[in-house]
């Protein structure tokens, strides 16, 4: 290596994207002897980054919708510390940075790897918001390296539009840490079950069927507990109130670290209406826990249905109710199969090793 370390950048939209799910590709980064800089809006919590030893840079990133108009200011700052920087690859991550990071890139001519770790709300639902959303990713990736997707079904509508040249390859999500989610003890057996949700409270993630079949499931099991941590939308904070004061949810709020709450619970329940690969799952899974969830692209490859969990049907609450009593009734050392079943199908196929190993092989 030169005695000047070459540069490699991450760009992200939220601490989370880069400390939880890639911090062992910024590790291996440095131990390769790279500098290591992550652009994203920097908080009291991207303080966390910085302690892997690269350097911080603060871009703030509006996470509320896409406007080409409003955005522009990110994209400006994108290209300005990209062109002060000059790395020798760039790595974008979700939908601003792969957008306004990657035409940055382009118009720079750096080499650029992006991750499509999901579609996004706009593309899912279709309209006009959708063409022009790809129209903008077909502009900005025509010269990237490589673009990685999380599930083969978002591969198959950038394919569809020639989008990234078909330069694609398909990693299995961020993968998992096996070593800091590691497996654990199943709870007790008890007259009480506690069902976990981990994720932003969002109607996309599927908070209202879930809301609403934890409140059937109540009335018939009233000991059964449903325990909430995530980040709370600001549509649903009344109605998340209610739930709690009806002693129908335990809302814990959001939560650094989840594996205290993982430890204490037999299930994670996701109803997601689309994922890229749902990180919540791989982990609740990789701790032995079962998992019920969506068949859906980027959820359903984290599910061995009737083995490691339950899959329903997108938007069902009579299904998500079904699954949920189905796992109740199971006798006690059934659940805690399914638990550690899960914990197998991780080991075997969500390492998270194996997807560092992609991304270091995209630096030539």
């Amino acid at each position: 290596m030169n005695e000047k370390k070459e540069t490699v950048v991450l760009i992200g939209n939220h601490h989370i994207v880069i400390y939880n799910f890639r911090k062992e590709f910024v590790k291996r980064l440095i131990e390769a002897g790279y500098r290591v800089v992550v652009v994203l809006p920097c908080t009291k919590e991207a303080e966390r980054i910085k302690e892997l030893g690269c350097e911080v840079v603060d871009v703030p990133v509006d996470r509320r919708g896409m406007n080409p108009v409003k955005d522009a200011g990110q994209f400006l700052r994108y290209r300005k510390i990209l062109k002060e920087l000059k790395p020798r690859i760039v790595f974008t991550y979700t939908i601003k940075p792969n957008i306004y990071g990657g035409f940055a890139c382009r118009l720079l001519k750096i080499p650029c790897v992006c991750t499509v770790t999901g579609l996004g709300k706009a593309i899912e639902e279709g309209g006009i918001m959708r063409n022009i959303l790809l129209f903008m990713y077909k502009v900005a990736l025509q010269r990237a390296q490589r673009v990685f997707f999380q599930n083969d079904a978002n591969r198959a509508v950038f394919a569809d539009k020639n989008i990234g040249g078909k330069r694609y390859a398909l990693v299995k999500g961020s993968g998992v840490n096996l070593e800091e989610f590691s497996r654990m003890e199943f709870p007790p057996k008890t007259d009480s079950i506690r069902f976990i949700w981990v994720a932003r409270i969002a109607k996309m993630k599927g908070i209202d069927i879930f809301l609403e079949a934890a409140e059937r499931v109540k009335t018939k099991y009233p000991q059964t507990e449903f325990r909430v941590l995530g980040f709370i939308e600001e549509d649903y904070k009344e109605k998340m109130r209610e739930y709690e004061n009806r002693k129908i949810i335990d809302y814990r709020g959001m939560q650094q670290d989840v594996r205290p709450d993982l430890e204490e619970s037999q299930c994670l329940i996701l109803p997601s209406e689309a994922e890229g690969m749902s990180n919540a799952c791989l982990e609740a899974a990789a701790c032995g826990r079962a998992l019920i969830t969506t068949d859906v692209p980027g959820c359903r490859e984290c599910v061995a249905d009737g083995i490691t969990g339950y899959l329903i049907q997108p938007g069902s609450v009579e299904d998500l109710t079904e699954k949920i009593e189905k796992f109740i009734c199971l006798p006690y050392n059934e659940r805690k199969h399914m638990g550690e079943m899960g914990r197998e199908k991780m080991e075997q196929e969500f390492s998270r090793e194996t997807v560092v190993d992609a991304y270091m092989q995209e630096i030539k």
